[in-house]
């Protein structure tokens, strides 16, 4: 089967009806298939010009069965693109030109097609049938092909799964596009949203920080936003990453599914009995605690005994497989937040290989996919990233800047917000550069770029042996003064790990 799509349309998925045969087996079964509707369609659309708005976002010309139907639609859509009148004559006229009319069946079939309906009234519903029929076609030759792969045995059976799910995922995508919305609709919803928010205890709809100046600046990582994080090495981008994840999954109940591409699983848990006994992480990884700190950590640990945290520390992870995970974990876990350890550690697509010309252009494609899936998932992905050799061959205070993200322009345009992680105590410096206060055991995450709000620079508290992000401690202070205590729920269970490695070396900050 051809597919001759009209020019601005999406290219159609190519299959095989041999392929399809070959699936059916001899079973006399017959191809999903609604000529007859197609028929209807074509026809409505010739009486009716106004018709083909109604179907042009449904129907592309490759999901007609007949390839002479697909000649004719694809004719039609030429012409409504060109704003040319659509009738027989014009539509035969087209053909025409094309040396494609007599291929159709000639005027008298193009003829035949308009007296076989009174009116354009129920062409959405045809077209709907159309492409139903079009998606069946989809789905058998899809089996049929992994059919036949899987009794020819590969040799990874999990890229044959991986492509499995992704093409039945493109089925999806390419064939059930999201509807427009009337603005009413959405300021309904938005107004809706707004008064739930208004009546909250805590005045911001995203998933929580849980530091509490860091929530306040931007209202928790929002749905559909692409955050990046970026520093220099040592500057704490796991520790930090893995502080937000602990909060929002243990404090306040939601999702998490954390992808760590440096640190094994193993070692991401003993930084998380560190955060939440108090007990140094450089003595748990050493397995060297005294009584009492054995003691506190076995009254704590429980806390972590949850299934809203998902670690998977497979590595050499490829944007291809992290969009297939993602999807499963929001399907099993509905997942309110993607957490990834790091950027630049990912591969693009191996089948996008040689389309890439250097490292750059891959990691902008990462990029964009990372954009598209929170866009696709509705859910915020936050991404780390390491920044330049240029910041540290500054003079100065060494602050990082947006130009300094590394190996591609298209992160910081791709991203909702950016943010940089910036310790003068890594520099040797006593105190921070604009307001010289005390730089031990602190941290200042500077939000360098927000879409949705006014840049800012935040001071946190660091506890590097407990591996640890918190509020500062002075603005504790102030929060206790005043009566504010942060909202904490435990939740039971288990803390699920997909894990690949078991690396248990010393843990870098």
């Amino acid at each position: 089967m051809t597919s001759e799509p009209a020019t601005g349309q999406q290219t159609e998925t190519r299959f095989s009806y041999k392929t399809i045969e070959g699936a059916l087996g001899n079973a006399g079964k017959v191809i999903p298939q609604a000529v007859g509707f197609e028929q209807a369609v074509l026809g409505a659309l010739m009486i009716d010009r106004d018709a083909v708005s109604n179907v042009v976002d449904t129907l592309r010309s490759g999901m007609f069965y007949r390839e002479q139907h697909q000649a004719i639609f694809a004719a039609i859509i030429r012409l409504f693109q060109l704003d040319q009148p659509i009738d027989l004559l014009t539509v035969a006229d087209q053909l025409r030109s094309e040396k494609k009319l007599e291929f159709v069946g000639g005027p008298a079939y193009l003829a035949k097609l308009t007296n076989g309906v009174a009116s354009a009234a129920n062409v959405e519903y045809h077209a709907r049938v159309v492409m139903e029929r079009y998606v069946l076609r989809q789905l058998i030759s899809i089996c049929g092909d992994i059919t036949k792969q899987a009794f020819d045995e590969p040799k990874d059976v999990m890229t044959l799964l991986d492509k499995a799910e992704t093409d039945l995922f493109n089925v999806i995508e390419s064939n059930f596009s999201r509807e427009s919305k009337e603005l009413g609709v959405v300021v309904k919803k938005a107004m809706t949203d707004l008064m739930e928010l208004q009546n909250s205890e805590e005045k911001f709809k995203g998933v929580p920080t849980g530091i509490r100046r860091i929530d306040e600046a931007i209202g928790g990582w929002q749905n559909s936003d692409l955050i990046i994080i970026a520093a220099r090495p040592g500057m704490g981008k796991t520790s930090f990453v893995l502080s937000i994840a602990r909060n929002a999954a243990i404090d306040y109940g939601k999702s998490v599914a954390l992808f760590s591409l440096e640190m094994s699983a193993t070692q991401l848990v003993h930084r998380l009995f560190s955060i939440e006994s108090g007990v140094s992480s450089e003595k748990i990884v050493k397995g060297d605690l005294m009584d009492a700190e054995w003691n506190q950590l076995m009254e704590r640990v429980h806390v972590l005994e949850t299934d809203k945290l998902i670690i998977d520390d497979t590595p050499q992870l490829s944007i291809f497989d992290l969009r297939a995970k993602c999807r499963r974990l929001k399907h099993r876990y509905n997942i309110d937040m993607v957490i990834v350890d790091y950027l630049q550690l990912m591969t693009g697509n191996a089948e996008d290989k040689g389309r890439h010309g250097n490292r750059e252009q891959e990691i902008s494609q990462i990029s964009r996919s990372l954009k598209a899936l929170a866009k696709d998932l509705n859910i915020p992905v936050i991404a780390l990233s390491q920044l330049s050799r240029q910041v540290e061959q500054r003079g100065g205070d060494k602050k990082p800047m947006l130009s300094d993200l590394r190996e591609s322009g298209s992160i910081e345009q791709d991203a909702d917000q950016v943010m940089f992680i910036y310790r003068p105590e890594y520099y040797k410096l006593d105190t921070f550069p604009d307001d010289g206060s005390p730089a031990l055991n602190r941290a200042e995450i500077m939000i360098e770029k927000n879409r949705h709000g006014s840049t800012s620079s935040i001071k946190v508290r660091f506890e590097k042996q407990y591996t640890k992000f918190c509020d500062d401690l002075d603005y504790q202070t102030a929060d206790s003064q005043a009566g504010i205590t942060p909202n904490m729920e435990e939740n039971a269970g288990y803390v699920t790990v997909e894990s690949n490695a078991s690396d248990d070396s010393e843990m870098p900050f």
